[in-house]
């Protein structure tokens, strides 16, 4: 019995410690992308496209980075072609977005953002709230537990007061 109570116990602990699937990501730089490793951490996510009429918010994303990285903010961009504006490869738009908007924040590989094939955490996002990416750009925060804080559309710029408002509360 008490063989089986250690074996329970250790089989509870290591599910507990895996990383929720539908806050990993893939990196764009190889392996994983957990957003659980920002616990603690507001983390802004944005559905990205290279080609975007929207895609000069890299550089507004980018300043987010820059202005609130040291307070604890994560911004992370999650490029897809879901809306048929990103380039061929994740590789192409690393390197189109670091020439052209200077990002150095965390990137996802070309990912799903909605539908069936969607990401578990986009299928999370609309199941909690019913937002679902209708464009580029559309914005996801989550608090520093890990739950959706706000949601905003691609008109709504990374550095607008509306979002800079709601990541300064949850920053203090």
């Amino acid at each position: 019995m008490r063989y089986l109570l250690a074996l329970l116990l250790t089989l509870t602990v290591t599910i507990a410690q895996a990383a929720d699937p539908r806050m990993t990501f893939a990196s764009i730089d190889g392996g994983d992308l957990a957003l659980d490793d920002f616990a603690g951490q507001p983390v802004l996510v944005v559905n990205t496209a290279s080609l975007c009429g929207f895609a000069g918010q890299l550089t507004e994303m980018q300043t987010l980075h820059e202005t609130y990285r040291d307070a604890g903010l994560v911004v992370v961009a999650v490029p897809s072609d879901d809306f048929n504006q990103e380039l061929e490869t994740a590789q192409e738009a690393k390197e189109y977005c670091e020439m052209t908007y200077g990002l150095n924040l965390p990137m996802t590989t070309i990912t799903r953002v909605r539908g069936a094939q969607a990401h578990p955490f986009y299928k999370w996002v609309e199941t909690e709230t019913g937002f679902v990416p209708n464009w580029n750009f559309n914005k996801v925060l989550l608090d520093g537990q890990g739950q959706i804080a706000g949601t905003w559309r691609a008109q709504t710029r990374p550095t607008s007061r509306q979002l800079t408002a709601r990541i300064e509360a949850l920053l203090n």
